[in-house]
């Protein structure tokens, strides 16, 4: 497995969701309107990581299947 490309890709894209998420939840620990803003902003990139991580762990479920392994 860790020598398909698009398991690498959907990990590093769960990865890249878990980053997000820290840094929102620090963000919002900070207080302040500023910061508010800033949590709001990375908790809607959080949203697009996670839905473009879920398509491409779909993707790989589904074209290993397809290959019978």
């Amino acid at each position: 497995m860790l020598n398909d490309p698009l398991f690498l890709i959907a990990a590093a894209a769960c990865l890249t969701v878990a980053v997000i998420l820290g840094l929102g939840i620090s963000t919002f620990g900070k207080g302040g309107a500023e910061s508010g803003k800033r949590a709001n902003k990375y908790m809607r990139w959080r949203i697009i990581a996670q839905f473009i991580a879920v398509v491409l762990i779909v993707a790989f479920v589904y074209i290993r299947s397809q290959m019978g392994g």
